[in-house]
Protein backbone atom coordinates (compact mmCIF):
# COMPACT_ATOMS: atom_id res chain seq x y z
CA UNK A 1 0.00 0.00 0.00
CA UNK A 2 1.10 3.59 -0.84
CA UNK A 3 1.00 5.88 1.95
CA UNK A 4 0.94 9.86 1.89
CA UNK A 5 1.78 10.93 5.24
CA UNK A 6 2.09 14.83 6.02
CA UNK A 7 3.63 15.82 8.77
CA UNK A 8 7.43 14.40 10.32
CA UNK A 9 6.75 15.19 13.56
CA UNK A 10 6.90 12.69 16.16
CA UNK A 11 3.48 10.75 15.52
CA UNK A 12 3.74 10.94 11.47
CA UNK A 13 7.64 9.96 11.30
CA UNK A 14 6.64 6.22 14.33
CA UNK A 15 3.66 5.77 12.10
CA UNK A 16 5.98 6.05 8.85
CA UNK A 17 8.46 3.89 10.26
CA UNK A 18 6.06 1.46 11.08
CA UNK A 19 4.28 1.04 8.03
CA UNK A 20 7.87 0.95 6.41
CA UNK A 21 8.57 -1.76 8.48
CA UNK A 22 5.49 -3.28 7.11
CA UNK A 23 6.43 -3.82 3.37
CA UNK A 24 4.41 -0.41 3.05
CA UNK A 25 5.81 2.18 0.49
CA UNK A 26 5.60 5.55 2.51
CA UNK A 27 6.01 8.75 1.08
CA UNK A 28 6.33 11.14 3.93
CA UNK A 29 6.20 15.65 3.20
CA UNK A 30 7.13 18.30 5.53
CA UNK A 31 8.28 21.76 5.34
CA UNK A 32 10.65 21.43 7.32
CA UNK A 33 14.34 20.51 5.88
CA UNK A 34 15.82 18.68 8.84
CA UNK A 35 12.56 16.95 10.19
CA UNK A 36 13.66 13.53 8.37
CA UNK A 37 16.06 13.39 11.41
CA UNK A 38 13.33 11.74 13.47
CA UNK A 39 13.18 8.60 11.11
CA UNK A 40 14.72 5.77 11.83
CA UNK A 41 18.44 5.10 10.18
CA UNK A 42 17.89 3.36 7.00
CA UNK A 43 14.59 4.62 6.52
CA UNK A 44 13.28 2.92 2.79
CA UNK A 45 10.53 5.64 1.81
CA UNK A 46 11.05 9.17 0.45
CA UNK A 47 11.04 12.23 2.68
CA UNK A 48 9.60 15.50 0.19
CA UNK A 49 10.16 19.20 1.73
CA UNK A 50 7.00 21.32 1.28
CA UNK A 51 3.59 22.31 2.30
CA UNK A 52 1.23 19.26 3.08
CA UNK A 53 -1.28 20.87 0.62
CA UNK A 54 0.99 22.49 -1.87
CA UNK A 55 0.31 19.93 -5.20
CA UNK A 56 3.37 20.27 -6.91
CA UNK A 57 5.03 18.54 -3.48
CA UNK A 58 2.47 16.06 -3.07
CA UNK A 59 2.65 15.01 -6.93
CA UNK A 60 6.44 14.53 -6.20
CA UNK A 61 5.28 12.62 -3.14
CA UNK A 62 3.18 10.02 -5.72
CA UNK A 63 -0.29 11.12 -4.15
CA UNK A 64 -1.74 10.35 -7.91
CA UNK A 65 -1.27 6.56 -7.27
CA UNK A 66 -1.78 6.76 -3.41
CA UNK A 67 -3.70 4.07 -1.00
CA UNK A 68 -3.77 6.35 2.21
CA UNK A 69 -3.55 9.85 2.92
CA UNK A 70 -2.30 11.27 6.57
CA UNK A 71 -2.23 14.17 8.06
CA UNK A 72 -0.56 14.81 10.99
CA UNK A 73 1.07 18.28 11.36
CA UNK A 74 1.19 20.37 14.24
CA UNK A 75 -1.54 22.64 13.14
CA UNK A 76 -5.43 21.89 12.83
CA UNK A 77 -5.82 24.13 9.79
CA UNK A 78 -2.72 22.37 7.53
CA UNK A 79 -4.31 18.62 8.32
CA UNK A 80 -7.78 19.80 7.51
CA UNK A 81 -6.74 21.50 4.23
CA UNK A 82 -4.27 19.02 2.93
CA UNK A 83 -6.72 16.19 4.29
CA UNK A 84 -9.44 17.92 1.58
CA UNK A 85 -7.08 18.67 -1.15
CA UNK A 86 -6.45 14.46 -1.36
CA UNK A 87 -9.51 13.20 -0.74
CA UNK A 88 -11.52 15.98 -3.32
CA UNK A 89 -8.80 17.07 -5.93
CA UNK A 90 -6.68 13.38 -6.30
CA UNK A 91 -9.66 11.14 -5.11
CA UNK A 92 -7.33 8.88 -2.08
CA UNK A 93 -9.39 6.14 -1.23
CA UNK A 94 -8.71 6.41 2.71
CA UNK A 95 -7.87 9.85 4.10
CA UNK A 96 -7.32 10.44 7.56
CA UNK A 97 -6.31 13.52 9.94
CA UNK A 98 -4.85 14.19 13.43
CA UNK A 99 -7.39 17.41 15.03
CA UNK A 100 -5.77 18.68 17.83
CA UNK A 101 -8.95 20.96 19.09
CA UNK A 102 -12.02 18.67 19.52
CA UNK A 103 -14.45 20.90 19.04
CA UNK A 104 -13.21 20.85 15.25
CA UNK A 105 -14.00 17.34 15.30
CA UNK A 106 -17.31 17.98 14.02
CA UNK A 107 -16.08 19.79 10.76
CA UNK A 108 -14.07 16.57 9.61
CA UNK A 109 -17.04 14.44 9.90
CA UNK A 110 -19.30 16.74 7.68
CA UNK A 111 -16.29 16.62 5.15
CA UNK A 112 -16.12 12.71 5.58
CA UNK A 113 -12.59 12.42 6.81
CA UNK A 114 -12.10 10.48 9.85
CA UNK A 115 -10.51 11.99 12.38
CA UNK A 116 -7.97 11.37 15.71
CA UNK A 117 -8.41 13.93 18.37
CA UNK A 118 -5.37 13.20 20.57
CA UNK A 119 -7.04 15.01 23.20
CA UNK A 120 -10.30 12.70 23.28
CA UNK A 121 -8.13 10.09 22.99
CA UNK A 122 -5.92 10.40 25.64
CA UNK A 123 -8.34 11.35 28.34
CA UNK A 124 -10.68 8.30 27.25
CA UNK A 125 -7.56 5.99 27.50
CA UNK A 126 -6.74 7.44 31.11
CA UNK A 127 -10.25 7.44 32.02
CA UNK A 128 -10.47 3.35 31.10
CA UNK A 129 -7.20 2.28 33.00
CA UNK A 130 -8.47 4.07 35.94
CA UNK A 131 -11.67 2.70 36.28
CA UNK A 132 -11.46 -0.55 34.73
CA UNK A 133 -8.01 -1.99 34.57
CA UNK A 134 -9.13 -5.39 34.12
CA UNK A 135 -10.75 -4.22 30.95
CA UNK A 136 -8.07 -3.04 28.71
CA UNK A 137 -8.94 -2.23 25.27
CA UNK A 138 -7.81 -5.05 22.63
CA UNK A 139 -8.57 -1.84 20.19
CA UNK A 140 -9.88 1.41 20.08
CA UNK A 141 -11.77 3.06 17.09
CA UNK A 142 -12.48 6.30 16.40
CA UNK A 143 -12.37 8.45 19.39
CA UNK A 144 -12.11 6.12 21.81
CA UNK A 145 -16.14 5.70 21.93
CA UNK A 146 -16.00 1.82 21.06
CA UNK A 147 -13.37 -0.78 22.55
CA UNK A 148 -12.76 -4.36 22.04
CA UNK A 149 -11.89 -6.08 25.47
CA UNK A 150 -11.37 -9.33 26.33
CA UNK A 151 -11.69 -11.17 29.69
CA UNK A 152 -12.00 -14.62 31.07
CA UNK A 153 -15.96 -15.55 32.48
CA UNK A 154 -16.21 -15.78 35.74
CA UNK A 155 -17.44 -19.57 36.96
CA UNK A 156 -21.11 -18.38 37.51
CA UNK A 157 -21.83 -17.44 33.85
CA UNK A 158 -21.16 -20.91 32.81
CA UNK A 159 -23.93 -22.85 30.52
CA UNK A 160 -25.54 -19.46 30.01
CA UNK A 161 -25.71 -18.95 26.06
CA UNK A 162 -22.83 -16.42 24.97
CA UNK A 163 -25.67 -14.00 23.41
CA UNK A 164 -27.52 -13.45 26.16
CA UNK A 165 -24.52 -11.33 27.41
CA UNK A 166 -25.32 -8.56 24.38
CA UNK A 167 -26.74 -5.40 25.13
CA UNK A 168 -28.09 -3.67 22.43
CA UNK A 169 -26.32 -0.71 21.59
CA UNK A 170 -24.13 -1.34 24.51
CA UNK A 171 -22.64 -4.75 24.83
CA UNK A 172 -21.69 -6.95 22.15
CA UNK A 173 -19.99 -10.57 22.19
CA UNK A 174 -17.83 -11.13 19.34
CA UNK A 175 -15.41 -14.23 19.66
CA UNK A 176 -14.85 -17.07 21.95
CA UNK A 177 -11.15 -18.44 22.27
CA UNK A 178 -12.25 -22.15 24.49
CA UNK A 179 -9.03 -24.61 24.69
CA UNK A 180 -6.79 -22.62 22.45
CA UNK A 181 -9.31 -21.94 19.44
CA UNK A 182 -11.50 -19.12 18.72
CA UNK A 183 -15.25 -19.37 17.97
CA UNK A 184 -17.99 -17.11 16.86
CA UNK A 185 -20.57 -16.40 19.18
CA UNK A 186 -23.64 -19.19 17.90
CA UNK A 187 -26.86 -18.31 19.16
CA UNK A 188 -27.68 -20.73 21.83
CA UNK A 189 -23.75 -21.37 22.39
CA UNK A 190 -23.16 -22.17 25.90
CA UNK A 191 -20.68 -20.66 27.96
CA UNK A 192 -17.96 -23.26 29.57
CA UNK A 193 -15.45 -22.33 32.49
CA UNK A 194 -12.46 -20.95 30.71
CA UNK A 195 -13.98 -19.02 28.27
CA UNK A 196 -12.24 -16.37 27.21
CA UNK A 197 -14.47 -13.93 25.78
CA UNK A 198 -14.22 -10.54 23.53
CA UNK A 199 -16.82 -8.09 23.81
CA UNK A 200 -17.05 -4.95 21.86
CA UNK A 201 -18.19 -2.18 24.34
CA UNK A 202 -19.29 1.32 23.93
CA UNK A 203 -17.00 3.47 26.19
CA UNK A 204 -20.12 4.65 28.65
CA UNK A 205 -20.91 0.96 28.83
CA UNK A 206 -17.66 -0.28 30.54
CA UNK A 207 -19.02 0.49 33.60
CA UNK A 208 -21.84 -2.26 33.02
CA UNK A 209 -19.57 -4.59 31.85
CA UNK A 210 -17.51 -4.89 35.04
CA UNK A 211 -20.48 -5.00 37.26
CA UNK A 212 -21.40 -7.91 34.43
CA UNK A 213 -18.50 -9.46 34.97
CA UNK A 214 -18.47 -9.10 38.64
CA UNK A 215 -22.64 -10.12 39.13
CA UNK A 216 -26.01 -10.19 37.27
CA UNK A 217 -26.06 -8.29 33.85
CA UNK A 218 -27.95 -4.49 35.00
CA UNK A 219 -27.39 -5.41 38.51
Amino acid sequence: MRVVIVGCGRVGATLAAQLAAEGHDVRLVDRRPTADRLLPAGFPGTFHVGNGFGRPVLEAAGIDGADAFVAVTSTDNANLVSARTAKETYRVPIVLARVHDPRRAEIYRDLGIPAVSSVRWAVSRIHQMLLHRHLTPELVFGNGETLLVRSELPPYLAGRPVTGFDVDGEIRVVEITRAGHSLMPAHGLPAEPGDLVTFAVAATALGRLRGFLDKELGT
